[in-house]
C-alpha cells in the first residue's frame, strides 16, 4: 500500500516545489513515486522540465507525473457506475448517457480526485498529492467521514420512516415490476449502502493512520502566510489527517515561529535557484516518520471518561460541540468532524469542554 503525501500552505508559497522536491527524493530512493497535481497552469510542466498532461506521464526512473482533470476521471468513471447499474438493475436505464455528457456537480471534483488515488494506491510505494488549493484538499480527505455521516443518518431516518412502514407490503412487487430489483422492507434502507460503507470506512481508516495519509504544512515568515498555516493545520485535525511538520520555505526560522507550530517540527529551506532540487531535497525532513511521531488528532480514554482533540489554529469561540445519541460532533472552521464513541462511552453526555494545550478536552 501507498505512502500519501500532501502539502498545506497558502498559494504562492512554495507546495508544488516541496512536493517535486519530495518526488524526486522518494524517486532516488528507489520508491515508485506518483506525483499527481490539479494544477492546470504551464507552471507545473515548467519546473519539472517535461510536460505533463492526463496520461501518465514518466519524470525520471522511478517518478511518474500526472495532471487530474475532473472531466477526464468523470468520463473514465462512467464506465464502473454502468457495471454498478447492471449489478443491481436487471434493466438498465443509464446505456444512452455518456461519459463526456456529464457535467460534474459540486464536490465531484474532490470525490474523483479521492477515488482514483485509492485505485493507484497498489502501483505504486509513494503518492504525492499537489492540490488547487489547500482547502479544497481537506474536503477532498474528509468526504470518507462526512459520507458516512450522512449514509448513517438517512439509513436510520429511512428505517424509521412510517412512508417506508407504511408502503412496506408494495415495495417488493412495485421494485420488482418497475426496476427488476429484490428489494424488500428489510433492505430497502440499506441495500447497497454496505458495500459503500465498508469503502467509506477504509477510506476513514487510511486517513486518520499517519503511516498512511500525512500532510506538512508550507510557509514562509510573513504574518498571513503563517496565519493560514495554523488555521490549516486545525483543519487537518478536524477531518483526522495527520500533519507531521513544517517546511518553512525561504525564510529563517524564530523562537515566535517555532512556538506558533509547537510541537511540530520545523525544516527551514533556503531560497534556491533555478530549481536546485538536490540542495532542497537535502534539507527535507523524514516525512514519515515525522508523520508518525506527530501530535494524534484524536485520543479517547475510556478510563478516564475523556475525549481529547488536537485543535491548534482556533480559539475557543470558534468551535461549536454537539452530541447526538453515540456520536460527538465538533464544528471549527470550515469542516466538521464526527466522533463515533465506543461502547464503554456510548450514550454518555458531555459534561464539560475545555481548552487545553491546543487541545479541545471532553468530559463524559
Amino acid at each position: 500500500m501507498a505512502f500519501i503525501l500532501t502539502f498545506l500552505g497558502k498559494g504562492g508559497v512554495g507546495s508544488t516545489t516541496m512536493a517535486i522536491a519530495s518526488a524526486h527524493s522518494y524517486a532516488q530512493q528507489g520508491k515508485k513515486v506518483l506525483l499527481a497535481v490539479q494544477d492546470s497552469s504551464p507552471c507545473f510542466s515548467a519546473l519539472l522540465g517535461k510536460d505533463v498532461g492526463k496520461e501518465v506521464t514518466e519524470i525520471v526512473p522511478n517518478l511518474n507525473a500526472i495532471r487530474l482533470h475532473s472531466s477526464k476521471l468523470l468520463e473514465d468513471s462512467w464506465e464502473k457506475v454502468e457495471e454498478l447499474e447492471k449489478k443491481y438493475l436487471r434493466s438498465p436505464i443509464l446505456k444512452n448517457i455518456y461519459g463526456s455528457e456529464l457535467s460534474l456537480l459540486p464536490g465531484m471534483d474532490e470525490a474523483l480526485t479521492l477515488n482514483y488515488l485509492r485505485e493507484q494506491d497498489e502501483q505504486y510505494d509513494i503518492i504525492i498529492f499537489d492540490s488547487k488549493n489547500a482547502l479544497s484538499c481537506l474536503r477532498m480527505f474528509g468526504i470518507p467521514d462526512t459520507l458516512s455521516w450522512y449514509i448513517r443518518r438517512m439509513r436510520d431516518i429511512l428505517a424509521n420512516s412510517d412512508i417506508v412502514k407504511g408502503l412496506s407490503p408494495f415495495i417488493q412487487p412495485v421494485s420488482s415490476a418497475v426496476l427488476n430489483v429484490s428489494w424488500n422492507a428489510d433492505n430497502f434502507a440499506s441495500q447497497p449502502t454496505n458495500e459503500a460503507n465498508e469503502l467509506l470506512e477504509n477510506g476513514k481508516k487510511a486517513v486518520h493512520n499517519p503511516s498512511r495519509v500525512a500532510a506538512f504544512l508550507v510557509t514562509n515568515d510573513q504574518t498571513s502566510a503563517i496565519a493560514s498555516a495554523l488555521y490549516l493545520w486545525g483543519g487537518a485535525q478536524q477531518i483526522g489527517l495527520t500533519v507531521g511538520g513544517v517546511l518553512l520555505n525561504q525564510s529563517t526560522n524564530t523562537p515566535e515561529i517555532t512556538a506558533q507550530f509547537h510541537p511540530l517540527a520545523i525544516n527551514p529551506i533556503p531560497q534556491t535557484t533555478n530549481q536546485d532540487w538536490n540542495s532542497i531535497m537535502a534539507l527535507l525532513p523524514d516525512f514519515q516518520e515525522n508523520a508518525r511521531q506527530a501530535p494524534k488528532p484524536l485520543e479517547i480514554d475510556t478510563s478516564k471518561r475523556e475525549v481529547k482533540i488536537f485543535l491548534p489554529g482556533f480559539a475557543k469561540k470558534q468551535v461549536k460541540l454537539s452530541q447526538s445519541g453515540p456520536e460527538i460532533t465538533i464544528e471549527a472552521g470550515d469542516q466538521r468532524r464526527n466522533i463515533f464513541l465506543p461502547p464503554p462511552l456510548k450514550g454518555q453526555p458531555v459534561k464539560g469542554a475545555k481548552f487545553q494545550d491546543k487541545y479541545l478536552v471532553i468530559s463524559l
